[in-house]
């Protein structure tokens, strides 16, 4: 396991890297309004996060030096709400990515929204936060976490699958195509003309699957995941209507 970032601190404005904290998004979000300190695609890391938080208020916590929590501060933005919508998918395609060029023999997917899977397991999850000023993108990926720390069995991690990640290149890819998206994104204002509703497409494996969706209020959906409509949404197909679906905790529902 790398301990050194020079690589990913030559392309950000700011890279700061603490021993522990509670949150890595909190932390930031503390210092969004200081944008001379702060600027866009400045990254704050650590491999020991105490309260991190992911998607529907889940705890999010890990031993000390088995995951990397990393945030993003993103200030350049596309001016179209419906196109700010799919920054979260944007990171995910990006975090697949990074994730893919150290796993090329594993299959390297998304679960909608941006949870990435390695062969079928969860090895790291996003969770995006809008403040006044800025987005912030948090991810915490399963790097040195051994088989009988993995928190549920549909988890994985770098270490199971048999690699010793290079810490620097993953966060350095990972950040590249992160702004690559946006800057595409922002450049377009659509996610079509970007190019960015093909590539989340073309690596979400939600499309075409049997789901079972948790929706907000504790309702429960079930049917097959068409498509991904313009605003970033999970379209299913359910006794003859379609869906389209904002948020919720998506299961993959196997063939019996």
């Amino acid at each position: 396991m790398s301990g050194d970032f020079s690589r990913s601190a030559a392309l950000v404005p700011r890279l700061e890297v603490v021993d522990a904290t509670g949150s890595t998004n909190a932390d930031l979000r503390r210092n969004a309004d200081d944008a001379d300190a702060w600027p866009h695609l400045s990254v704050l890391l650590t491999r020991h996060q105490t309260a991190g938080r992911g998607r529907l208020d889940r705890r999010w916590v890990a031993p000390a030096g088995s995951a990397l929590a990393v945030s993003v501060l993103l200030r350049d933005l596309p001016a179209e709400p419906a196109a700010r919508g799919w920054i979260p998918l944007a990171a995910g395609a990006a975090m697949a990515e990074a994730v893919a060029a150290q796993l090329p023999d594993a299959a390297v997917v998304l679960k909608w929204p941006n949870d990435v899977l390695v062969d079928g397991r969860k090895i790291c999850g996003i969770l995006a936060e809008a403040t006044p000023t800025a987005v912030i993108v948090g991810a915490g990926v399963n790097t040195a976490m051994t088989a009988t720390q993995l928190p549920v069995p549909t988890a994985t991690s770098f270490a199971v699958q048999g690699i010793v990640v290079d810490e620097d290149e993953l966060l350095r890819s990972y950040v590249s195509a992160l702004d690559g998206h946006l800057r595409a994104l922002a450049a377009a204002d659509d996610a079509t003309a970007s190019g960015l509703h093909a590539a989340v497409t073309a690596r979400c494996a939600t499309v075409g699957q049997a789901v079972r969706v948790s929706l907000p209020g504790g309702s429960l959906l079930e049917g097959v995941a068409v498509g991904i409509d313009d605003e970033g949404r999970l379209l299913v197909a359910a006794e003859g209507t379609v869906h389209a679906v904002s948020a919720g905790d998506v299961v993959h529902v196997r063939p019996a």
